[in-house]
């Protein structure tokens, strides 16, 4: 008998312990070009959706060096401001692109993700 378990793959991603976690998470799922795991770590809404693809296509656009080249490319943390607790700005770059970045995460329900559409 073949049993065949059906569900929501996200589940394999263990939720993140703090604002820099998720971060960090978010941002490396990106480079890797992981963008299940990248959504499992980002605020759930229709904007962020997009936005979110928007890079999941710029991503596949790139030819196979350029993808290789982002998934060895590493995150270079800045700043971790906490302004309050629920929420965490996180400024960084990475290997491949030095321009200054910011990622916005917050915890809601005790759950803390990205908020795309507030990251530049």
């Amino acid at each position: 008998m073949l049993i065949l378990a059906c569900g929501n793959p996200d589940k394999n991603f263990t939720p993140a312990e703090n604002g820099l976690d998720a971060g960090r998470e978010f941002i490396d799922a990106c480079l890797k070009g992981d963008f299940s795991k990248a959504s499992f770590y980002m605020v759930e809404d229709e904007k962020n959706k997009q936005l979110l693809l928007t890079v999941e296509a710029a991503y596949r656009e790139r030819d196979k060096e350029g993808r290789q080249e982002l998934r060895l490319a590493s995150i270079n943390i800045k700043e971790v401001v906490e302004p309050n607790d629920s929420t965490v700005l996180l400024y960084y770059s990475n290997s491949l692109d030095t321009s200054a970045k910011k990622a916005v995460i917050i915890k809601r329900n005790n759950i803390w993700q990205v908020d795309f559409k507030q990251t530049n």
